[in-house]
């Protein structure tokens, strides 16, 4: 939900908190990188084994 939120061109809690904080979106995007490339990762890990997401019930 994440990725959706804040990722471009979709994230409306981005351009939401750029327009708050009045950053241009392009120069915004720099510091968030690292935080949706994690959660990308995350996303393929769980997609390639399941099991992880549901072996926590």
């Amino acid at each position: 939900m994440g990725i959706g939120l804040f990722a471009p061109p979709f994230g409306v809690g981005y351009y939401a908190a750029c327009a708050i904080g009045r950053v241009d979106p392009a120069e915004g995007i720099r510091p968030i990188l690292g935080y949706l490339l994690a959660l990308l990762v995350g996303l393929i890990i769980v997609a390639i084994f399941p099991w992880i997401s549901i072996g926590f019930l």
